[in-house]
């Protein structure tokens, strides 16, 4: 905790010292900001991003929308193409800097990365994945199955050979564990079992795993395809990520497909309270160029996530589901 406060301090300092070289503003008041810094100046409001900055603008607007600030600048030294980019998409005015050293720069906004096709001989794989009991999804041109939203295999090619095979196991670090430990079983049957053991703790109402506190957002979309009237839809079909998912702990939306009333809509689809979900709904609609909302189980879902969707230029509803 010391640590914490030490560091908040330094961050504060800093976030004060880059605001003043930069445009000479000394009458800054330091305020309260989790994920690094924040101040304001009259009416505009200056927030450095020292943790999870990729994910750092729905946070710096919650902290917008509570100071009452009227201009917005965010400040980080990665992933302000993206800031930038979702920036672009709220009423409110906000500017992105990139911090390098002691200057900031303009951060300049990065387009969205284009989709990449499942190479044909990864898709021969489909098939497999299937029986082996998971579900074929395609995210940025890899191929993996899930259970119930959680991945337990996905397609590679071997580091040697450049041969395409199934890798089984839930993340990199488990999946080269189990071929060590069981390359002679074959795949469908390592397969099986993997999601044998994965499918109880996906299930609704099970006993709390750490199976399934991994991919919360992807559970809630496999549940949304199973019973597409959750959301008022005749078909719920899942879609790639606009971004590339990171790693497989660190929380994301998922997308989804659906046709309610006859029209297509983007579903953004989300758990835990996640103040970022409508700065990465921009890039759900973006990508996809159809109506979009937001689904959230409905324990997690709060107002600020509507009072930031109010600041966009085209709102973005919030639909919690039971």
């Amino acid at each position: 905790m010391v640590e914490e406060s030490r560091r908040g301090r330094l961050l504060s300092l800093k976030l004060t010292a880059l605001v003043r070289d930069h445009v000479g503003e000394t009458d800054l008041a330091p305020m309260p900001f989790a994920l690094g810094a924040a101040a304001i100046a009259g009416t505009t409001g200056w927030v450095l991003l020292d943790e999870r900055p990729h994910s750092g603008l729905g946070p710096s607007l919650a902290w917008a929308v509570r100071a009452g600030v009227e201009r917005l600048h965010v400040l980080a030294d990665e992933a302000t193409g993206t800031l930038a980019r979702r920036a672009e998409a709220f009423r409110l005015p906000i500017e992105v800097w990139h911090v390098d050293d002691r200057a900031l720069l303009p951060a300049i906004a990065e387009p969205l990365q284009e989709q990449l096709e499942v190479p044909e001989e990864h898709e021969r794989f489909r098939a497999l994945i299937r029986d082996g009991g998971a579900t074929p999804v395609a995210e940025q041109g890899v191929l993996i199955g899930e259970v119930r939203g959680l991945e337990v295999c996905r397609v590679v090619n071997d580091a040697v050979t450049g041969a395409a095979r199934l890798e089984v196991g839930i993340g990199q670090h488990d999946r080269e564990a189990f071929q060590m430990l069981h390359g002679d079983v074959p795949t469908v049957d390592a397969l099986a079992k993997v999601v044998a053991a994965v499918a109880p703790h996906r299930q609704n109402g099970a006993a709390p795993h750490p199976l399934n506190r991994l991919g919360r957002e992807q559970a809630l979309r496999a549940a949304l395809i199973d019973n597409p009237g959750l959301v008022g839809a005749s078909v719920v079909e899942p879609l790639p990520s606009p971004v590339p998912r990171r790693n497989l702990k660190d929380p994301q939306p998922s997308l989804a497909g659906a046709l309610i009333d006859g029209a297509p809509f983007t579903l953004v689809v989300s758990a835990g309270v996640d103040l970022d979900v409508v700065p990465f709904a921009t890039d759900g609609r973006l990508a996809t160029g159809r109506p979009t909302r937001i689904v959230v189980p409905a324990r997690d879902a709060v107002p600020v996530q509507n009072e930031i969707s109010d600041l966009l230029l085209e709102p973005i509803p919030v639909v919690p589901v039971g």
